[in-house]
């Protein structure tokens, strides 16, 4: 987090982390396409950097940055939107792009085939958050269940059995299609708005609240209204988490 009085600007850095081919980069894809160009000329649009190599796998990390305002505020947030590399051969630089992250999107393949795949890139995070000098208990976090198009996925209640036993925010997607994107989003968002706010006391020191960031957010994204039904479609740990946010 990065606060500039002077600018009464805010920067934020919220990373997509998970195991590869899961459908991190597919998130920023799928966001970068809602967003609404400036006057309507498509090339104001901000850019979505993307790194690829011959296979069209992320190699660094693909960068979504967002300005967002509140309704008749002369205050803004900056967003840097990363994703990592998930390549086991790309460790230490999903380590680096870890580093000063103020929320984190933990992207899972639905897949059964892909369970193992997904417990140890969690491991990693928390391992690599704390080598960053981060607690992801403390870190806003937000999980994401994507592919759920796809055969011998995980059911519906197993996941909703795992979600009540956890503590996050969790989200059925098919990032392909956009389903379940904007929802992620728009909760981890939130939950590090509400953490940071808590902690430091950013609505006061901006006299921008909660509520304008998000609506800033819809109007980028094209949404009209509905944001509480749109975090509200989470299962598992999400309103007790928001709760704890806000005390």
């Amino acid at each position: 987090m990065l606060l500039d009085l002077k600018r009464r600007e805010l920067s934020l850095k919220l990373v997509y982390y998970g195991a590869g081919l899961g459908g991190k980069t597919t998130n920023l894809v799928a966001l970068h396409e809602r967003l609404r160009p400036a006057a309507g000329d498509e090339a104001r649009k901000p850019p979505l950097t993307m790194l690829k190599t011959a296979d069209d796998r992320t190699l660094f990390f693909d960068l979504l940055p967002l300005r967002l305002r509140g309704p008749g505020s002369d205050a803004a947030v900056r967003l840097k939107l990363y994703t990592v590399p998930g390549q086991p051969i790309h460790a230490i630089t999903r380590r680096l792009v870890l580093r000063g992250a103020d929320g984190v999107a933990f992207v899972a393949d639905s897949q059964i085939s892909r369970t193992r795949a997904n417990a140890d890139s969690f491991v990693e995070l928390r391992e690599n958050l704390k080598s960053n000098g981060l607690d992801l208990g403390r870190l806003p976090l937000v999980i994401q269940f994507n592919k759920r198009d796809l055969p011998e996925v995980r059911s519906d209640d197993e996941i909703a059995a795992l979600a009540a036993r956890g503590r996050e925010p969790l989200y059925m997607a098919v990032a392909t299609e956009g389903r379940g994107v904007i929802e992620t989003f728009v909760a981890l968002l939130k939950l590090t708005w509400l953490t940071l706010d808590r902690e430091h006391g950013i609505e006061a020191a901006l006299g921008l609240t909660e509520r304008e960031v998000l609506l800033g957010a819809a109007a980028e994204l094209g949404v009209d209204g509905g944001l509480d039904e749109l975090v509200a479609a989470g299962v598992g740990g999400l309103h007790a988490r928001l709760q704890r946010a806000r005390a």
